[in-house]
């Protein structure tokens, strides 16, 4: 099967394939909410290898593809003002706001600086005490621990031309809502590890009783894969519904206790808009008082952000909840692709429909 070409253990992929075809007596739907999952699928021809008997959708596991037009449009205005400059790691630079992207700013003129890590946005506040620096802070549960050490850092050195624009969003209360939306078609999850390997996966249990939903934590390499779908499979099979762990080698029921403290010293959950999605309950985290001198839109007040009304294409919010696969979307490979996307999906390294594009798209031509 030329899918298991790049495996490393391609006998055991070949068993567990087999496997799962002998368990399912139905086509069951997966959704994976962890990007890097997604790529792993196409990269390694694992949806197609199942297509019969498993149908593999993808939610909403790109933070980047989520993060709100008006958060991005905020920092579109700030990277405009005089004496300030807009640090971001490089996912962000090119997913467009309700006009433009950082990129389109910077060529205009605006300061933005890539970065790879929130410690080098608190050094380069440190290196430019002329200018005020704001952090992009985007990310999952996974990049929170990073922004709150950088919080930590610059409350020790005292900067007064630091601070955050907090954008962090919850995979719980996402999960949680896609489950509660009408069309809502997923029969079991597929977590993400990473994220898991930080918060633990404890606190999944409460969803699994509720909503009689299988979920699976599971990493990124496709025997971890192909074990976490079977692991889904054999539940729904059975009439089952609990929280599994499949990649027991990163990840605890309780979790990084420490990252976790980290981020409840500095940040309190709270609602959060997401893009595509709207406002999810407890969808995302803030900054407490205590580090609201760090936070970039009380530090900004006076800059306001008018909501802009355009004529957006894209498909975001259906690829996002597993309505459709990229490919559905009529933008797909002609109007829209990474050199010049509509939205976030095809632009992200983990965006769906960038992985669609690269793994499928372009091989078949």
């Amino acid at each position: 099967m030329k899918f298991v070409d790049e495996f490393r253990e391609p006998e055991l992929a070949l068993r567990l394939v087999a496997q799962i075809r002998e368990t399912a007596t139905r086509r069951w739907v997966l959704m994976d909410v962890c990007g890097g999952q997604t790529h792993s699928l196409l990269r390694y021809g694992i949806e197609v290898a199942l297509e019969d008997c498993v149908e593999l959708i993808h939610g909403p596991g790109c933070p980047v593809c989520v993060t709100s037009c008006e958060s991005i449009d905020f920092a579109l205005q700030l990277a405009m003002q005089p004496h300030v400059i807009v640090a971001s790691f490089g996912d962000m630079l090119r997913v467009p706001g309700s006009r433009e992207s950082l990129l389109d700013v910077r060529a205009r003129g605006g300061r933005v600086q890539m970065v790879y890590s929130p410690m080098d946005a608190v050094e380069l506040a440190r290196n430019h005490p002329d200018c005020q620096v704001v952090f992009f802070a985007v990310g999952f549960e996974t990049t929170a621990p990073a922004t709150a050490l950088a919080a930590l850092h610059a409350e020790q050195l005292g900067l007064d031309n630091f601070s955050m624009l907090v954008t962090h969003v919850r995979v719980l209360p996402a999960m949680e809502a896609l489950l509660l939306s009408p069309v809502n078609r997923v029969q079991a999850f597929l977590a993400a590890g990473h994220v898991c390997a930080v918060t633990g996966f404890a606190e999944y249990d409460v969803l699994v009783d509720r909503f009689r939903v299988p979920v699976v934590v599971t990493g990124f390499e496709p025997i971890d894969l192909l074990q976490g779908i079977l692991g889904a499979v054999q539940q729904l099979e059975a009439g089952g519904h609990c929280v599994s762990n499949c990649y027991a080698r990163s990840v605890s029921r309780e979790g990084n206790i420490n990252a976790q403290k980290t981020v409840e010293t500095v940040y309190e959950v709270a609602d959060r808009d997401w893009r595509g999605f709207g406002s999810i309950r407890n969808g995302g985290l803030i900054l407490r008082d205590r580090f609201e001198r760090f936070d970039s839109e009380k530090r900004f007040a006076t800059i306001q952000v008018n909501p802009i009304s355009v004529v957006n294409t894209c498909l975001s919010s259906e690829v996002l909840s597993g309505q459709i696969k990229p490919p559905q979307c009529p933008y797909f490979g002609n109007a829209c692709t990474p050199d010049s996307p509509l939205g976030a999906p095809m632009v992200s390294s983990e965006g769906a429909c960038a992985a669609y594009f690269r793994y499928q798209w372009l091989q078949s031509k």
